[in-house]
């Protein structure tokens, strides 16, 4: 099997250059690519836009990057919880594309799949219909929505090996898997790395001809978005 390793966030990010467009995986701040997001912060990559379902907080996750103001443009469908992504969206400073969040994750599927459209009900009626096609379907009409186009794809994984093989857990498995192999360069950002033949063939989730490099991570923070708890 091919080693997929790579020694670095820093060589797993080779390549990455101003004005290219990178998914990054996540729910909310689940599963994000912690290591690899505040080494693009040091990067200083400017003119990128991102595809994610969210992004991030004021102090964390994607946010980071808003705040050095590295992102021109931010796909997402969920971008409530950070005041710096608001007062720049309004300001006009970013461009922002909010797009259905089963949509979002189609967009990310069909291009990992290679097909290069679909056809969705979802938006038809709404603003995010404005200027596509659209077609009826049993009785029903749809938008035609593109894959995406980018230029990495960077998940984050609970376990994985040197060939590439993926594990995720919990909800971590929401964007993640769709995101691998949906772009030019896939990077794995895991929390433990072992060598092939450790991980049981029945629990992975993604194989590693989906991913191009892969790494281990260190010092997770896993934030919690929004604590809710009983007073008693």
């Amino acid at each position: 099997m091919i080693n997929k390793k790579v020694n670095s966030v820093h060589e797993a990010l080779q390549g990455i250059e101003n004005g290219m467009t990178i998914m990054l995986g996540g729910f909310g701040l689940c599963g994000i690519p912690e290591n690899a997001i505040a080494t693009l912060v040091t990067m200083q990559t400017n003119n990128l836009t991102c595809i994610s379902n969210n992004a991030g907080v004021d102090d964390f996750g994607l946010g980071l990057l808003l705040q050095k103001k590295q992102i021109k443009k931010m796909i997402s469908s969920y971008v409530g919880e950070n005041a710096e992504f608001e007062r720049q969206m309004l300001s006009g400073e970013l461009e922002v594309e909010l797009i259905p969040q089963g949509t979002l994750a189609e967009r990310c599927r069909a291009a990992q799949a290679g097909i290069p459209a679909f056809f969705t009900p979802a938006g038809f009626g709404t603003e995010v219909a404005i200027g596509k096609e659209t077609r009826e379907f049993n009785g029903k009409m749809h938008v035609m929505e593109h894959a995406f186009q980018a230029d990495f794809s960077i998940v984050k994984a609970w376990k994985g090996d040197t060939a590439g093989n993926l594990i995720f857990k919990g909800t971590a498995r929401n964007f993640n898997p769709c995101m691998c192999g949906a772009a030019k360069i896939t990077v794995a950002e895991v929390e433990e790395l072992v060598e092939v033949g450790v991980l049981n063939p029945n629990e992975i989730h993604i194989p590693g001809i989906l991913v191009n490099r892969i790494f281990q991570g260190d010092k997770y923070e896993k934030r919690i978005e929004q604590r809710t708890v009983r007073t008693k």
